[in-house]
């Protein structure tokens, strides 16, 4: 298969780009590296068998589209995203230009290919909005009422996904996915609290809980994540599916279980909740169960342990 992976350098999707090049597909990486960084991509660059080739593009520049119908990838892993919620509320047009636009381009470049399908990266932490507690863990029959600009705009790719399935014939699956951790995760950023978490504990520093520590949140492990993605180039063809363990983690219980594998006692600070932050949020799986095959097997403490390892190898951030 000829792939090419949006947000490849960033820590999903250079994990997933290790993954197809480790089963033998060829593989085209776009990145502008606002996020994402080449020191994620080594592997994949450091192996002359690797069939790999590096883009730094934009996704709102008409240049994405031009390269995708030249390289004519087989299928679309669309993981390349403004990712913060915050900034969408800061920045609703940035937002907006950044992952409504530069997908609809992405969308685009694959119907010119001729590309077969889009495997797209969706959040199932913001489509559905604040969720009635009794409606825990969220299923894709939910209704789809986020809260933030980044949730909506997670929502209306997929509407466009499914427009293009219809009138261009471009297959697509769309991967609500939950909170996701593991190695290579930025830590200076927003989003991504194991990472934040394990960075501030290797280094000494005091972490902070925003709000009471109640707040809940399905962690799910890179490696699970990434083994859905590559089901779902050939499986679950014009469907939405929840990707997440369907288990409810507070922060508190996160920061726990992050300062026991690092070997850390002292208690985190709190501060007031942030803008766009949600409740609880819980993802079903059962679907992506019966359509992709695929269940979570990486249960937390051994995922965050895993983190924590990781980037106790490193003095600084990936």
């Amino acid at each position: 298969m000829r792939a090419l992976v949006t947000g490849g350098a960033g820590f999903i999707g250079s994990t997933l780009v290790d993954r197809l090049l480790a089963e033998g597909h060829s593989v085209d990486v776009v990145d502008d590296l606002s996020t994402g960084t080449l020191a994620n991509l080594a592997d994949a660059r450091a192996n002359p068998d690797h069939d790999f080739r590096f883009h730094q593009i934009d996704l709102r520049t008409p240049e994405i589209v031009e390269l995708i119908e030249r390289r004519r990838p087989e299928v679309v892993f669309h993981l390349a995203a403004q990712m913060d919620v915050r900034v969408s509320v800061a920045e609703p047009v940035f937002d907006a230009q950044v992952n409504v636009v530069g997908s609809l381009n992405v969308c685009e470049g694959a119907r010119r290919a001729g590309s077969r399908k889009i495997v797209f990266a969706s959040s199932g932490g913001t489509i559905y909005g604040d969720v009635a507690p009794g409606d825990l863990p969220v299923d894709e029959t939910h209704s789809q009422h986020p809260v933030s600009p980044y949730g909506v705009a997670k929502k209306a790719v997929t509407d466009y996904l499914f427009a293009y399935r219809q009138l261009h014939d471009v297959e697509f699956t769309s991967l609500a996915l939950a909170n996701i951790y593991g190695p290579r995760q930025n830590p200076h950023g927003e989003a991504g609290v194991v990472a934040i978490f394990t960075r501030r504990l290797l280094d000494g520093e005091r972490c902070t809980i925003f709000g009471d520590g109640d707040k809940t949140r399905d962690y799910t492990f890179v490696d699970d994540v990434v083994d859905a993605f590559a089901r779902a180039a050939e499986r679950a063809d014009g469907l939405l599916l929840n990707i997440g363990t369907g288990r409810e983690t507070s922060d508190r219980a996160l920061y726990d279980a992050v300062a026991r594998a690092a070997g850390v006692t002292e208690e985190p600070a709190y501060a007031p909740d942030r803008p766009g932050d949600l409740r609880r949020s819980c993802l079903d799986p059962g679907r992506a169960g019966v359509h992709l095959g695929w269940e979570p097997w990486t249960a937390l403490d051994l995922g965050v342990q895993a983190t924590v390892d990781w980037f106790r190898t490193r003095s600084s951030a990936p």
